[in-house]
């Protein structure tokens, strides 16, 4: 194909040495590609005259038909290009979604009409090798060699419930009244966390009996619904707080030292539908945070 691609415009130019330059190469290179091209059809496409060349019939019948399969090619590869240009997809935890992303995802579509925005909902992290993903928001400790990363924010929690659940259970709480109320996913090991830093010892054995969800987002769902206590994240949570539909019971919050990422691949990082991303959530993020301080 080398051989082909190098032929295509030395008939294009009839000319080696313009040729070698349009492709970044020697006049000998060149030379050598069409002589390998000419011995493996074991047909001359040039004659060489005094100081230019001239295609042979052959090679004038063999040009116009490759010009016009490279065309065909270009066209090929500029749709591709057109079609992931105009399509960006997200992979996002399901807190991240349910709690945040999903709210707010329109906002970046309305601000680049012409760009298509699919968001892909799964725990999983993301294999940027072989999933069709543009970029994810994925919670960890940070420091992945292989990808660029975007701090977006820190992830820290504390014990929420509804109204309802508080009131049912006297109006007011002390932390070492929690081990002995139901928590909602009381098998999480941030709850062994924040009970030893507010004082509390953890109880001993197994976590007693209780629900247990997959995701931030469904205990927050099950906490508002009066099912119990849930660990949260107050970043999340701080419109139903405003709401009045979930109740900060402490003003202690913990923290293992994960945070939330903007992750994908390092040599992507100057993609502009990446980059235009990136910044609105980036920017989006910090309004959201200085509103949640301002209201704590």
């Amino acid at each position: 194909m080398s051989a082909v691609r190098v032929f295509e415009a030395a008939a294009r130019h009839e000319n080696f040495t313009v040729a070698a330059v349009e492709l970044g190469m020697t006049q000998a290179a060149v030379s050598y590609q069409i002589k390998v091209l000419e011995e493996r059809l074991g047909v001359p496409l040039f004659r060489r005259e005094r100081k230019r060349v001239v295609l042979t019939d052959a090679g004038r019948r063999a040009s116009g038909q490759v010009s016009r399969a490279f065309d065909a090619l270009d066209a090929a590869f500029g749709a591709i290009r057109a079609e992931d240009a105009s399509l960006l997809t997200v992979s996002t935890s399901k807190t991240f979604a349910n709690t945040w992303f999903a709210w707010r995802l329109g906002g970046f579509q309305m601000a680049h009409p012409d760009m298509a925005v699919r968001l892909h909902t799964s725990d999983a992290m993301t294999d940027f090798a072989s999933d069709e993903v543009d970029c994810a928001v994925r919670s960890g400790l940070g420091g992945w060699s292989d990808l660029a990363h975007d701090l977006l924010f820190e992830i820290d929690f504390t014990p929420m419930c509804s109204p309802e659940f508080l009131a049912r259970h006297g109006g007011a709480l002390r932390p070492e009244d929690l081990p002995d109320l139901p928590l909602i996913s009381p098998h999480d090991p941030w709850w062994p966390v924040w009970l030893s830093e507010a004082g509390v010892a953890a109880p001993e054995g197994p976590p007693k009996p209780g629900v247990r969800l997959d995701s931030q987002a469904h205990e927050g769902y099950a906490a508002t619904a009066g099912q119990g206590v849930a660990l949260l994240t107050p970043f999340f949570w701080r419109n139903d707080l405003a709401d009045g539909k979930l109740v900060r019971l402490f003003p202690q919050v913990s923290t293992r030292g994960y945070a939330y990422w903007l992750v994908y691949p390092e040599h992507r990082r100057t993609v502009p539908k990446i980059r235009q991303f990136r910044d609105w959530l980036l920017a989006e993020i910090a309004r959201d945070i200085a509103d949640t301080m301002a209201r704590a």
